[in-house]
């Protein structure tokens, strides 16, 4: 039986895609860096910094802060998810742990995802600012689950992206694909295939 969900925040708790590649765009732009045809999905899951290094910018904390400007100026367009509210409403009648590991910083998840009300309703919250090592690294995982008091065989964490899959592989926790969110499900290895956030409840009804 599963006794603590965590949680990946862009893509699986709120739909910030469109926001995050739109205000990256414009960051790009203003750099002679971007053209229409450029993929630019492989940002979505990892530090910002590493996706910028990755993309050639050289002025990394003055595009970072920019890009986070662009977001807030975009941020009307973020929506949570439908079913995350009853979902976090069945998990707390059900006295299991919920957690959050994000690659994004202290402040992101505060500006992106705060302003839903529910932040404080995840009593183990680790952020890309926590730890050395980030996601697909295994750290922030172990770290969420040690602050939980939680061991691996006994925890599932819920993301979208291939990041953050090999970092549940590499935590030896069980990990489930975000079906809402995941842009690339055919190449993401899972545990298990969540259409929708409340298709988890029939999930802990078997396990239980």
């Amino acid at each position: 039986m599963y006794k603590c969900i965590v949680f990946d925040v862009d893509g699986t708790l709120i739909d910030t895609e469109n926001v995050i590649i739109r205000a990256l765009q414009l960051v790009l732009e203003r750099r002679g860096r971007f053209s229409p045809g450029d993929n630019l999905d492989f940002v979505l899951g990892i530090p910002g910094d590493i996706s910028l290094n990755k993309l050639g910018v050289s002025d990394c904390a003055q595009a970072i802060q920019e890009w986070n400007e662009h977001i807030q100026n975009l941020s009307g367009d973020i929506q949570l998810f439908d079913g995350i509210v009853p979902l976090i409403e069945a998990l707390e009648e059900r006295n299991i742990r919920k957690g959050i590991v994000t690659s994004k910083t202290r402040k992101e998840l505060k500006d992106d995802f705060g302003s839903f009300g529910l932040l404080g309703r995840f009593a183990h919250v680790v952020c890309v600012d926590d730890t050395p090592f980030h996601k697909p690294h295994p750290a922030p995982l172990v770290c969420c689950l040690e602050s939980a008091g939680v061991p691996p065989e006994h925890a599932l964490y819920i993301g979208d992206t291939i990041y953050d899959s090999e970092c549940a592989r590499s935590a030896g926790v069980d990990f489930a694909l975000a079906g809402w969110g995941a842009k690339s499900e055919s190449i993401v290895p899972f545990d298990l295939f969540l259409k929708y956030p409340l298709d988890l409840l029939s999930l802990l009804e078997v396990r239980e």
